[in-house]
């Protein structure tokens, strides 16, 4: 911290100054409905505003806002750090647009979206709070977690969807436990640029507005700087939001906060409540692990605390999108075990939705009818039950669309065309964005009679360290005459599917050792590539070239440098 965390008086921070890009309609819910830390109860904002003393502190003893305690609520308000020279780094135009704002607006004041969009200083008309949460951290119990560096700034609603805003990294809050509260640049290029990247994809996620560095001192592995990002999501409920409350006994709790998610993010249900959220839980969960195995991501954190009751992506950490095709591979070396392995991730949410069961149980219990603890034995399992069915149904509808299939969906697809290709990739650790970029080319070939070269290209992209590349090259190419070219001509698709299909295999992948190579030009002072960058990742992910004035992006669609083949991360962030 920049100080130590006192007994004294919390000082608070200046209001921002009102520009375009400081100015939102605040309509929380989450505070004003559910119940939150009672050791202080009114926030520290509205406290300032009837004291109108003229000093801007408030007399709680700072240490309720910044020192970790236990809490027994769903919240507890949070007070923002001043940072030192806060420097605007990347806006999201499509972000910006979420919640009614603009990208131009925060360029055209720079200095003051800094301020405002690092927590230095207030944005008007919001009292920020931090979560209140418990979860399964590598499939142990973990007992109370919570935002210890992630404060909501409050929830807008722009075009009738409603977006709860946060800042993390802003500093810390009672859920800090050991840790300070920050974030380093590093981790929040990688978190900004991968949410962004990953709506591109057609993934569902939670969402990034904008990035700000900072020169705070962050000690890491090494001394670092800091930065801070705004993100958005309709919801920072998490697994782990039921599972603390159910912990404690405190039933009451976790039915209100099911009640309240049902309210707002599920008004369609009306019957059987507790059960349809589950089931709502269970169907958004399988859909998101669905596309992340689609385009080879890897979560890397699995944690119950981690995952969205909406099934959205969140807590971007140490993530990895495949370089060569390796169903085993982890993208965290905090994880031996490979608990979080790409391959085992649809089995992982399984297994966290069974824990959300848990604290659902006793509500669902309560509304069954016939009630009885036999009753909701059965509903819960039927509903855990259809993870499999949907994930299933989801993968194979995402991997025909990748692989031209778009007219006729054949039941076995999966199995008979997806999946010998995949292992063919497996077999010599082909790299997998690029092959399944280069499936794009194949009906082309295949009627050109161009197809070895097609094979060859896939061979160069290949570590084929245990392989017979020849004997391999081979079956590649009787895959792609014998079984991929007949399933195609069963749609009737000519040789121009291959251009639809660019737009389900992008070109253009945050890679790991792509977003190494982005963090080293930021550390030399490059931020502008940060913003640029931004923009390759999301408007022209699926083009085949980088937009002019970023030809030196064309390499991030290129070979894997030999320094940056399968880079794992750490949780320290």
């Amino acid at each position: 911290m920049s100080h130590a965390t006192t007994y004294g008086r919390t000082v608070l921070r200046a209001p921002a100054k009102a520009t375009e890009c400081t100015t939102l309609a605040w309509s929380n819910t989450f505070t004003r409905e559910l119940p939150g830390d009672a050791a202080v109860e009114e926030a520290p904002y509205a406290i300032l505003e009837k004291e109108k003393s003229g000093e801007q502190m408030v007399d709680i003893p700072e240490v309720l806002f910044r020192a970790s305690r236990e809490v027994r609520g769903l919240w507890s308000w949070a007070v923002a750090e001043q940072h030192e020279n806060p420097q605007l780094v990347s806006v999201s135009p499509s972000g910006a647009q979420l919640v009614g704002l603009s990208a131009s607006a925060f360029w055209r004041d720079a200095d003051t979206a800094a301020m405002a969009w690092s927590g230095s200083t207030r944005l008007a008309g919001s009292n920020m709070w931090a979560h209140n949460y418990g979860g399964h951290q590598f499939g142990i119990w973990a007992g109370q977690l919570g935002d210890g560096r992630a404060m909501s700034l409050g929830e807008t609603v722009h075009n009738s969807c409603r977006w709860e805003v946060q800042l993390k990294g802003a500093g810390p809050t009672p859920y800090v436990r050991m840790a300070d509260g920050y974030a380093v640049r590093r981790s929040s290029i990688r978190e900004y640029l991968a949410a962004e990247h990953m709506h591109a994809l057609g993934v569902p996620t939670a969402r990034s507005l904008s990035l700000v560095f900072t020169d705070r001192e962050v000690v890491r592995e090494e001394r670092e700087r800091g930065a801070v990002v705004a993100r958005l999501a309709p919801s920072w409920v998490r697994f782990g939001s039921f599972e603390l409350p159910a912990s404690r006994a405190d039933h009451v709790t976790t039915k209100q906060l099911a009640d309240y998610v049902i309210r707002h993010h599920y008004p369609d249900i009306t019957h059987n409540p507790y059960i349809q959220l589950l089931e709502r839980a269970v169907a958004s969960t399988a859909q998101m692990v669905a596309r992340w195995q689609a385009v080879g991501f890897c979560h890397g954190v699995m944690n119950t605390d981690n995952m969205s009751i909406l099934g959205l992506t969140i807590d971007y950490g140490p993530f990895a999108f495949l370089d060569a095709y390796d169903p085993d591979f982890i993208c965290n070396h905090s994880d031996p075990s490979g608990r979080y392995a790409f391959n085992e991730q649809p089995r992982v949410a399984l297994w966290n939705l069974t824990r959300l069961a848990a604290p659902l149980a006793a509500l669902i219990n309560q509304s069954a009818d016939p009630s009885g603890s036999e009753q909701t034995v059965n509903v819960i399992t039927d509903a855990l039950n259809a993870f499999g069915p949907q994930f299933s149904a989801e993968y194979a509808r995402v991997m025909r669309r990748k692989f031209g299939l778009f007219a006729v969906a054949r039941d076995d697809d999966v199995d008979v065309v997806v999946q010998p290709f995949l292992d063919l990739l497996a077999e010599a650790g082909t790299d997998y964005a690029f092959a399944m970029r280069t499936l794009c080319s194949v009906p082309e070939a295949l009627s050109s009679n161009t197809l070895d070269a097609v094979v060859d290209g896939l061979a160069l992209r290949s570590q084929t360290i245990a392989c017979d590349v020849t004997a391999w090259k081979r079956r590649v190419s009787e895959y792609f005459t014998t079984v991929y070219g007949p399933r195609l001509e069963r749609e009737s698709a000519d040789a121009t599917v291959g251009e639809r299909m660019k737009r389900e295999n992008p070109n253009f992948v945050l890679r790991n050792w792509v977003a190494q190579d982005i963090i080293a030009r930021a550390d030399k002072g490059d931020f502008a590539w940060v913003d640029q960058v931004l923009k390759l990742l999301t408007v022209h992910a699926f083009d085949d070239h980088a937009p002019a004035g970023m030809e030196d992006a064309e390499k991030y669609a290129g070979p894997v440098p030999d320094w940056g083949e399968g880079l794992q991360c750490s949780c320290s962030s």
